[in-house]
């Protein structure tokens, strides 16, 4: 087990990635990388487990079905590997690199205040997610019990203020037909 950090503090770890099985019977996994580039998850340091209880250094081994093959520090065998199926792996925040300009890491932006320009409050930053066509935010509370959802460009979202915990949405108009069109 990799000995040379100390556990990150909730508020103070990204998860860079999940076990999602294993593969071979020497305790190679399976990993869901969730890092611009899949290879980078054995590239911040130790990784920490949920609870940060238990750590490991990663060595890819292998690259498969879009996931990463790879060997944990003090798993050697298929049983070991097994235990650790669906388990998220954290890196502190400091082991990653600085964000270009114009760049955040989702989980900075998790948990923001929206609000539009004017002011009205939308709700707050549930999660990113990117279906393909580029990241979308998730917004709840935004008075919608199933949520909002816009897209996280610069037209949509033209400011994003980490320092104060917000960000500033301009929502796209949302096109209505008139009601005697509706009703057929």
């Amino acid at each position: 087990m990799a000995a040379t950090q100390q556990k990150p503090s909730p508020e103070d770890r990204v998860c860079i990635g999940a076990i999602a099985g294993v593969r071979g019977l020497k305790g190679e996994v399976r990993i869901k990388s969730f890092t611009a580039d899949p290879d980078d998850v054995a590239a911040y340091g130790p990784v920490f487990t949920d609870g940060g209880e238990r750590s490991f250094d990663i060595r890819v081994t292998a690259r498969a079905k879009g996931q990463i093959i790879a060997r944990l520090s003090g798993i050697d065998d298929r049983d070991a590997a097994e235990a650790l199926k669906g388990e998220r792996l954290y890196v502190p925040k400091s082991a990653l690199p600085e964000a270009e300009d114009g760049a955040y890491y989702h989980a900075d932006l998790i948990g923001l205040r929206v609000e539009t320009a004017a002011g009205e409050k939308l709700g707050t930053v549930k999660a990113v997610h990117n279906f393909g066509a580029g990241d979308v935010i998730e917004i709840t509370g935004a008075g919608d019990k199933d949520g909002l959802m816009v897209p996280f460009t610069a037209e949509v979202v033209p400011e994003v203020d980490i320092e104060n915990g917000r960000i500033v949405v301009s929502p796209p108009t949302v096109l209505e037909a008139p009601a005697d069109e509706n009703e057929s």
